[in-house]
């Protein structure tokens, strides 16, 4: 805890202070682009917006911003810490609404307990937003202010704490109920828990067909019944004519259990009680209601959920809030209502029937996906989220009345909002998540180096892979004891001095024979083992370490070299390459080859394949480019050649691969050009993920000139072509270029 605690406040404090920024989203590099985007220019869009106040979505950012805004008065589980303490929650939510959904936010905290006040605050500032996601309010307060704003404002307003819950236990809710094989009208529910989420949730039941009768609330006095003096209006909605007061008593006989309480407060005789089937969802976090493997082990015919990551069917509310005010925004409306947000409900509840994308299983379970009791409800990175909730909601305002703008094709729109996702929000993620799968040994042969210590410690903490660090344990103690770290589960190994000698005689042993009939003599397979990054190889060669990661300081071809001197290439030809993958907005691009060689045709074809094999490991669909300074067969000579024969070579030998050239980056990378000039190429106008250079300069060059001169994330250098994962950081690289290479490796890549 007092490393998570440590490693939140520097996470928040590094580089750029918070968790978001403003960026300009139009030109503004000369004189002229400033005049149209202030004085004079921006007069006329002023002009036109107050001859129609519609037009504020036209002419400004209106249509794509969302204010989330707290009085810090219930944050998270820490309650009433105040309007700025909660910030950092605020901005956090901005986070996940931007990669999620790419809605923009301006998180605003308003210091005030009062709630005329607030909701005075919050109507002067409405005319900024295109919706309003109100946060960490507490009950009673947040239902008058969010029922008084959703009257008196006409854009889409939507307290998470109560609706976003809701939304996504509700969609659990119905596929547990079909597979309990009842039905809704006759589900008997007990609710754990009075406050907003607990009222919202039992109330989307009730719209989706809940009986009111067969429903028993609690707080923290009792089930709440009409001998009850001490109920406020809320609570009397809720009042059961039943003649019980423990939740023991309620649960007798129960259908579903909904907590929304504290922890550890249901037990496996409790559950017993209920009827057959039971549905338990105990989503008080980070403590559910009852554990994981109490729940289990108390019946095996019962359907469960928490609010945790690390169990099946989590109620998590990034399932919901993003893509519904995607869609509220992209047609206008003036509300999120009802229709909206039962339309999301069953959007995710029939997303979850689905066949499961390969990626999106291979992210969470060795074994398939698939709708049962263990899978109810859709996981957070499933990239048909946007499409699927977005437009569901989309058509529900339309059909409901309360949508400003039409949309008529709904193919069209779902593709747009994929477009405008790529992939880049979830690939990462998406890699961590499978490579936490099973635990792979990762070593690090600079391991006396402070980033590598660090990098290190947060393996350890989100159990990402077992680090091996070589070194001195005395020195890389003293380091962890000067900056907080507490290294308690990585491997380190002292390979030098009488520690390591049974070590470093065995590996030089296993590097002779490999490499006898190559020139090598043991003595000098002996003296090399001196040496960390060779001894660190003969680790993974030695099936000691499941890959490595070291790093060169200015010649990297060097350190290749000792790596090929142990590590195997995958084919006779001994052919590697070398990879970027560059993150941008629109999804990760793979370049190669960037490291390793000035490619003939004979390269360009190999380093191709090996791109396409790769990228499709990762679940991308490979769209690839080979580039060239001319464009299909403009240039008869050089490096244009070379390309165009690779690319022939290619599309007869493998017809299945969706690759073209040669040609330039700006055909590359437009395919609207690409079709207007070259009709018959066969990516047609399709968006290109994968880059084949045709030199080694060209390749290095752009994905560090792109990294630098557009502040795009790049992971790499990645090396394609080994038997084993093994690579070559540059000196430079940071903590989270390290994690993220550690990742790969551990993929098997």
């Amino acid at each position: 805890m007092k490393d998570l605690e440590a490693a939140a406040l520097e996470y928040h404090a590094e580089g750029r202070p918070g968790k978001i920024e403003v960026i300009p989203s139009k030109p503004y590099s000369t004189q002229w682009d400033l005049s149209l985007a202030y004085s004079p220019g921006v007069a006329e869009p002023c002009l036109a917006i107050e001859q129609n106040k519609e037009d504020a979505y036209k002419y400004t950012a209106k249509g794509n911003l969302v204010a989330v805004i707290s009085n810090g008065t219930a944050v998270l589980g820490l309650g009433d810490i105040g309007a700025v303490s909660g910030k950092p929650v605020m901005e956090g939510k901005g986070l996940l609404f931007k990669i999620f959904a790419d809605v923009d936010v301006f998180d605003i905290e308003i210091d005030t307990h009062d709630v005329e006040k607030f909701i005075e605050a919050v109507k002067l500032i409405s005319p900024t937003f295109g919706g309003i996601n109100l946060e960490d309010i507490k009950a009673p307060e947040c239902f008058e202010i969010e029922e008084r704003l959703k009257n008196e404002l006409d854009i889409p307003i939507m307290h998470d704490d109560q609706h976003g819950t809701a939304i996504i236990s509700s969609a659990g809710m119905l596929n547990a109920v079909e597979l309990s094989g009842k039905k809704i009208e006759n589900i008997k529910l007990v609710v754990n828990g009075a406050g907003a989420s607990a009222v919202a949730c039992t109330k989307l039941y009730m719209y989706l067909g809940v009986k009111p009768e067969n429903i028993v609330m609690l707080d923290s006095k009792g089930v709440i019944n009409l001998k009850r003096t001490d109920l406020n209006g809320q609570k009397k909605f809720f009042a059961t004519r039943r003649d019980i007061t423990t939740l023991e008593e309620a649960l007798v006989g129960a259908d579903m259990f909904l907590g929304l309480s504290k922890g550890n407060i249901l037990n496996e005789k409790m559950i017993q009680s209920m009827a057959k089937d039971p549905i338990v969802f105990a989503l008080a976090n980070p403590t559910p209601e009852v554990s994981y493997e109490v729940a289990m082990a108390s019946r095996n015919d019962i359907i469960f959920a928490t609010g945790r990551s690390d169990y099946p069917n989590q109620v998590n509310n990034v399932l919901g809030f993003p893509f519904i005010f995607r869609g509220a925004l992209d047609v206008r409306a003036k509300c999120i209502n009802e229709p909206m947000k039962v339309a999301a409900v069953r959007a995710l509840a029939e997303l979850a029937k689905e066949p499961v994308p390969e990626s999106v299983s291979s992210a969470y379970s060795n074994t398939k996906l698939s709708f049962s009791r263990g899978y109810i409800i859709p996981k957070p990175l499933d990239p048909r989220l946007i499409s699927r909730v977005s437009v569901a909601v989309a058509k529900a305002a339309i059909d409901s009345g309360v949508a400003r703008k039409t949309i008529t094709d709904w193919e069209a729109y779902a593709f747009e909002l994929e477009r405008r996702m790529g992939r880049s929000s979830d690939f990462m993620r998406n890699i961590v998540t499978r490579a936490k799968k099973e635990i792979k040994r990762i070593v690090m042969p600079n391991g006396e180096r402070l980033r590598v210590l660090q990098a290190a410690q947060n393996m350890l903490n989100d159990k990402l892979v077992q680090p091996i660090l070589l070194g001195s344990p005395e020195k890389i103690s003293q380091l962890c004891e000067q900056n907080g770290l507490d290294l308690t589960g990585a491997e380190i190994v002292r390979f030098y001095g009488e520690e390591g000698k049974e070590r470093r005689e065995r590996y030089a042993q296993l590097l002779f024979e490999k490499r006898q009939r190559k020139g090598m003599p043991l003595q000098y397979a002996i003296k090399k083992m001196d040496r960390n990054d060779t001894f660190a190889l003969m680790m993974v060669e030695a099936g000691d370490a499941d890959g490595m990661l070291t790093s060169f300081s200015s010649d990297y071809g060097s350190k290749l070299r000792t790596v090929r001197e142990v590590i195997s290439a995958n084919d006779e030809a001994n052919h590697l390459a070398g990879m970027y993958i560059i993150m941008t907005k629109h999804g990760p691009l793979f370049l190669a080859d960037c490291t390793i060689k000035s490619p003939d045709t004979d390269a360009l074809v190999k380093t191709t394949t090996m791109l396409a094999d790769t990228v499709k490991k990762f679940g991308v669909e490979p769209r690839i480019a080979m580039l060239s300074h001319s464009n299909f067969g403009v240039v008869q000579e050089g490096s244009a050649k070379r390309v165009s024969r690779a690319v022939e070579i290619l599309q007869n030998k493998y017809p299945d691969l969706k690759v073209e050239g040669e040609m330039q980056a700006s055909y590359a990378f437009n395919g609207k050009l690409r079709m207007e000039k070259f009709p018959f190429n066969k990516l047609k106008d399709e968006d290109v993920n994968c880059f084949v250079f045709p030199c080694l300069s060209s390749g290095n060059i752009v994905p560090l000139f792109m990294k630098e001169l557009g502040g795009y994330d790049m992971v790499g250098p990645v090396i394609l072509g080994l038997e084993k994962p093994v690579h070559i950081l540059p000196d430079e690289c940071t903590v989270r270029d390290i994690i993220n290479m550690a990742a790969i490796a551990a993929m098997g890549i």
